[in-house]
């Protein structure tokens, strides 16, 4: 188990949508809060907020997580004034929603910098720390997009099964040192948070679109208990086993459960896409 209260939690991506949400839950367990997001405004009134609402110690940084040097700065910054993290949350996301023709490149470019090589910067900022203490975890938000490819998804999911792939060699790594720092890899549907919007199901009660305060409860409640998978709804979790099927009947499968037209009529947010947070 891992005891949140007393504890340091950052969050990437925490001024908004999902990040926000498991910051105030993290923080009403008892947790000292630190969100990091791009927008130093937003930041720091969504800081302000979760003080107010939870009475929890919770501070923002405005931090690029696509940058390197302004990570290990910022992170610098972290220990400096509230010590070392315990619980890291790599929640920080953005979408493109197009056909590959359609992506331009610098747009396949900024997925990969936020969805997976911002992984590597942020827990390398983090993880000496927690090695040297002998306990932490550290949890990775992909998407069950990181088990299946889906249409018009190509660098999105991509960018998730490389996040996937990072969890789970992180996690033998660790456990190779037979270290007690746990990894959380979170692989969810759609969330209702706005960075998907206009997307369909057309099974909802298989494939529901997720509520985004269950969503946090679950991924806070993996914490706790150490759960090295958490996929949501549970039928995600037959995505492994479906891959001993030929290919074309495995696609055939995701196209009967509505997987590759469920993008369709995506829209997304209005706002600009290096601002979007899963």
């Amino acid at each position: 188990m891992t005891t949140i209260a007393g504890t340091t939690a950052l969050i990437t991506g925490g001024a908004s949508g999902i990040g926000r949400l498991i910051a105030e839950r993290l923080a009403r367990k008892g947790a000292r809060v630190v969100i990091w997001d791009l927008d130093p405004e937003r930041t720091e009134a969504a800081a302000d907020d979760l003080r107010a609402r939870t009475g929890a110690q919770v501070v923002g940084y405005a931090c690029d997580v696509t940058d390197r040097a302004q990570v290990y700065a910022t992170a610098d910054r972290v220990r400096a004034d509230v010590g070392g993290v315990d619980v890291l949350v790599n929640n920080a996301g953005i979408v493109s929603g197009r056909p590959l023709l359609e992506i331009p490149d610098e747009k396949i470019e900024r997925t990969f910098q936020v969805n997976t090589l911002a992984l590597y910067w942020v827990t390398k900022a983090f993880l000496p720390g927690m090695l040297e203490r002998n306990r932490g975890h550290v949890v990775t938000v992909a998407s069950a997009a990181g088990l299946v490819g889906v249409s018009r998804q190509t660098d999105y999911s991509a960018s998730k099964h490389a996040a996937v792939g990072f969890d789970e060699s992180l996690r033998v790594e660790l456990a190779h040192l037979r270290s007690k720092v746990v990894t959380t890899a979170v692989c969810p549907y759609y969330i209702n948070t706005g960075m998907f919007d206009g997307v369909r199901t057309r099974v909802p009660f298989l494939l529901p679109i997720l509520e985004q305060e269950d969503v946090a409860d679950k991924i806070v409640a993996a914490i706790e208990r150490n759960r090295r998978l958490l996929t949501l709804p549970p039928i995600v979790r037959l995505l492994p086993a479906l891959r001993v099927l030929p290919p074309r009947v495995f696609d055939k499968i995701m196209d009967l459960m509505g997987v590759n037209v469920s993008m369709d009529h995506f829209a997304g947010r209005v706002e600009a896409p290096e601002k979007v947070r899963a």
